[in-house]
């Protein structure tokens, strides 16, 4: 097997990236307008945004990413970091890759001062559970949300 390489989103990357966050919403069975697209990839490159990103690359192939979101809490000095979006293609699933991924995310974060990386993940996203269960704590919260728009 290639070793995996983690590595920043680079302005290069659009047209490696753009399949597997269309799987990924695809995944989710999100349906997301090319205008948001298109601004979060903007966001992902500019930084002057708290929004970063990388690619997990076997070989000249990208096989996964993952998009990290910094901000502040009132319970901490250090901000926290949200691992928004974590996607492997299916061919590179079970080999390491999503960990690798959050591992790249803790690292960054840690970089940066910040005191937390948490996420969601869907209730039956079973498989990706079991990884989280190993690396990360759960908290017990539930999510609660309001839309309002765009």
């Amino acid at each position: 097997m290639t070793a995996i390489d983690i590595r920043p989103l680079a302005q290069a990357d659009r047209a490696f990236w753009a399949p597997l966050w269309q799987a990924y919403l695809a995944f989710y069975k999100a349906d997301i307008a090319d205008e948001v697209t298109d601004i979060t990839w903007r966001r992902l490159l500019d930084p002057g945004e708290p929004m970063a990103g990388a690619l997990a690359w076997r070989g000249n192939d990208a096989v996964g990413l993952v998009h990290r979101i910094r901000h502040r809490s009132s319970w901490t000095i250090g901000d926290y970091c949200y691992l928004q979006d974590l996607f492997v293609a299916p061919e590179a699933r079970a080999a390491g890759v999503g960990r690798r991924l959050i591992e790249h995310v803790y690292e960054a974060a840690a970089a940066e001062g910040c005191s937390r990386v948490h996420w969601l993940t869907h209730e039956t996203n079973a498989d990706a559970m079991k990884l989280y269960d190993r690396i990360a704590d759960r908290s017990g919260f539930v999510q609660y949300r309001k839309l309002l728009g765009s």
